[in-house]
């Protein structure tokens, strides 16, 4: 069994780096679901911008088709089969400011309910025995299905605001096991490196 994957970024453009195991393990400060070095990708435009934050967006939810990359394309980072894809999900709205103290305040009850409900939309490609889950992903734009042969760069879905996620994005981790709840968290790497927290990626 590999102890590591490296793999390409999922996505064209501008994104900004949060929760990354390159400034913390347990990245998303748990163990839980082998998220220990999980990393997400937030779209942004070319100047490093999320949707404007408004007297009104601290306030109350917004769409989640008002950020800059919702919908935009995410690509397979790998060479790989399918191994599984769930779709269905509702594409909520965003929190920020208050809204998102409410959320907080809600997410044991998603805890609770299981793998589904943290990642809402996903899809699950195997290389070499390890799994890379993409979740978050825009409910309707899954392209795969499972068994089939992808490739590093096709397209795979749509980033979207599924599952358990403030605004949208691309949560991605690497598993050596397709039980998500057997499964123990694999290091990743992307061309190479691994970036933190704050960094913008361009591609």
């Amino acid at each position: 069994m590999r102890t590591s994957i490296d793999m390409s970024y999922p996505f064209r453009g501008s994104w900004l780096v949060q929760n990354s195991p390159a400034s913390r393990v347990p990245s998303h400060c748990t163990r839980a679901l082998a998220t220990s070095y999980a990393i997400d990708f937030v779209p942004v435009t070319e100047d490093g911008r999320t949707a404007p934050l408004t007297l009104g967006a601290l306030m109350r939810p917004e769409p989640a088709e008002k950020f800059p990359g919702f919908g935009r394309p995410i690509l397979a980072p790998a060479d790989g089969v399918v191994v599984a894809t769930h779709e269905g999900e509702p594409d909520h709205a965003a929190y920020r400011g208050l809204p998102s103290i409410h959320y907080a305040l809600t997410q044991h009850r998603r805890v609770a309910s299981g793998w589904v409900a943290l990642a809402g939309n996903c899809v699950v490609i195997e290389r070499s025995g390890i799994m890379i889950a993409l979740c978050h992903l825009r409910r309707g734009s899954i392209t795969v299905r499972p068994g089939q042969q992808v490739h590093v760069g096709e397209v795979l879905a749509g980033c979207g605001n599924s599952g358990n996620s403030t605004e949208p994005h691309v949560h991605v981790q690497a598993i050596d096991h397709p039980d998500v709840a057997r499964a123990r968290a694999v290091p990743l790497t992307f061309d190479g490196g691994l970036p933190s927290n704050g960094e913008i990626i361009h591609v």
